[in-house]
């Protein structure tokens, strides 16, 4: 279980995170999800210590996260965050091998290879383990930085926008590789997501943040609602029923009451 208390980040006079106390439980998918500027990518690199904090304290399983050795939080805590780059020519397969430094402090051990293995299998690119990162499409080269999350074999995986440079079909089988590591793998996943639907969808709580708090918590039932997320996002959203799971329709009214354009006219 991850629990922030009162964690605050600020930049200047600007207020990015402003006195956050949350629980994130063990297991199972969590999403973050908010507008732009919210704070969520910032709450989530002081959870993982990528950022450090101006105010409050992060405990994961109980231990500090400010106070805790680096190599042993790198062993419970994997993140991965939105800005993916590496400055040197790797191969799929030694990327996802980075993902075990925690582990083997950069000195490659036979009992890794299993961990690898896996991770590539989990996220479809065992075929892809001998083609470079700038060889792949932004779809696969995505995939490739979860798999090296994935290899690090920690209890906790926290993923900021994962679904970056996806398309619809790989977007969703991501979020089910995501949903699929919780269940079997006994992970617990954290995500920041822009989805609302996907965060409906795949999601056990869903956290909501808004001008750096936490505008809301719950489950999907109790987060995807209209009058909620209409208010979190300031835009009309209904929610509809498909399949038992709670789905967004939105739109901005303002650019639907606009007079169509040359091309529009045309039709």
């Amino acid at each position: 279980m991850i629990v922030t208390r009162s964690v605050s980040k600020a930049y200047g006079d600007s207020v990015v995170v402003n006195g956050v106390s949350v629980t994130l439980p063990a297991r199972g998918v969590t999403s973050i999800i908010g507008p732009n500027g919210a704070g969520k990518s910032t709450l989530l690199s002081m959870i993982s210590r990528l950022l450090p904090m101006d105010d409050g304290s992060v405990l994961v399983d109980g231990m500090d996260v400010a106070a805790t050795p680096t190599r042993d939080l790198a062993r419970r805590l994997a993140i991965l965050r939105q800005d993916n780059h590496v400055a040197v020519r790797l191969t799929v397969g030694d990327l996802v091998a980075f993902g075990r430094y925690p582990h083997n402090q950069g000195r490659p051990r036979p009992e890794d290879q299993p961990h690898i293995d896996r991770a590539l299998d989990y996220l479809g690119l065992a075929d892809l383990r001998h083609r470079y990162l700038d060889e792949l499409s932004g779809g696969q080269r995505q995939r490739a930085f979860v798999a090296m999350a994935l290899a690090q074999d920690t209890d906790y995986l926290l993923l900021d926008e994962p679904l970056n440079n996806l398309d619809i079909k790989h977007a969703s089988r991501m979020m089910a590789l995501l949903r699929r590591a919780a269940d079997e793998l006994g992970r617990t996943v954290v995500v920041v997501l822009h989805d609302i639907n996907f965060a409906s969808w795949y999601s056990d709580k869903i956290v909501a943040m808004k001008q750096g708090r936490v505008h809301s918590e719950g489950s999907p039932d109790e987060i995807v609602r209209d009058g909620l997320l209409t208010d979190l996002y300031d835009t009309p959203i209904q929610v509809a029923r498909i399949n038992g799971r709670r789905v967004c329709l939105f739109y901005d009214p303002d650019a639907a009451a606009m007079p169509a354009g040359p091309a529009a006219a045309a039709r």
